[in-house]
C-alpha cells in the first residue's frame, strides 16, 4: 500500500536522523529535499547551479524547483512508501503535496513536528557544520534559516493541525527516546 509520513521542524531538530531510522525500519524511501539539493550542488547539475547561491544565502529554494524534484521521485516509484524530510516548507508546497498524494493514491500516515529550543538548534547545527564541512551551516546562515523557517514554514503547523494529521515530538531527548515517541505517534511498535 502506498503510504507517506511527513517530518516537519526547524533545521537541526533531528528530523533527518529520525526519518532515516524510520525509513530503514519500515521499508520507506526517505525523500530529503536538502540531501537531494546538496547532491545536485556537489555534482554540479543545472539544478545544483541554480540552488547553490540560494542555499548559501540561507533562503528556501523556490517551490517550482522543489515540486519538480518531488514529482519526479514519486513518478519513479511503482508503489511509493515515502518519508518526506524537510518538505513541505510552505503552504503552497503542502497543498501541492496533498494533490500529488491524492493523484498517486498515497495515504498520509502522519505529520511529525520535531521541536527543540532555538539555542539548542544553533548549537547542533554548528557542531554538524564542523563535522561535515557544510558551507550552508555557519551561525549567520543558521540564524537566517531560523527566521525563514518561522515566517514560511511555521504556518504548516496550523494547516496540518486542522487536518488532524499533526503529531508534536519533543526533539530534546536521546535519539532512542525521540524515536519511541515517533513510533507511538504513528501507532507503530518496535
Amino acid at each position: 500500500m502506498a503510504e507517506a509520513v511527513i517530518f516537519l521542524g526547524p533545521p537541526g531538530a533531528g528530523k533527518g536522523t529520525q526519518a532515516k531510522r524510520l525509513a530503514s525500519e519500515m521499508g520507506f524511501k526517505q525523500l530529503s529535499t536538502g540531501d537531494i539539493l546538496r547532491s545536485h550542488v556537489a555534482r554540479g547539475t543545472e539544478l545544483g547551479k541554480l540552488a547553490k547561491p540560494i542555499m548559501d544565502a540561507g533562503k528556501l529554494v523556490p517551490d517550482e524547483i522543489i515540486l519538480g524534484l518531488i514529482g519526479e521521485e514519486l513518478a519513479a516509484m511503482p508503489d511509493p512508501k515515502v518519508i518526506f524530510d524537510g518538505f513541505p516548507r510552505t503552504l503552497a508546497q503542502a497543498e501541492a503535496l496533498d494533490r500529488l498524494l491524492q493523484e498517486r493514491k498515497i495515504r498520509l500516515l502522519g505529520v511529525l513536528l520535531v521541536t527543540a529550543p532555538e539555542d539548542e538548534l544553533v548549537k547542533r547545527l554548528l557542531g554538524r557544520a564542523q563535522q561535515e564541512g557544510r558551507s550552508d551551516d555557519n551561525e549567520e546562515t543558521i540564524r537566517a534559516r531560523m527566521v525563514e523557517y518561522l515566517h514560511k514554514t511555521q504556518p504548516l503547523v496550523d494547516y496540518y493541525a486542522k487536518t488532524g494529521s499533526l503529531k508534536e515530538i519533543n526533539g530534546l531527548g536521546k535519539v532512542d527516546e525521540v524515536y519511541r515517541a515517533i513510533q507511538e505517534a504513528l501507532g507503530v511498535n518496535a
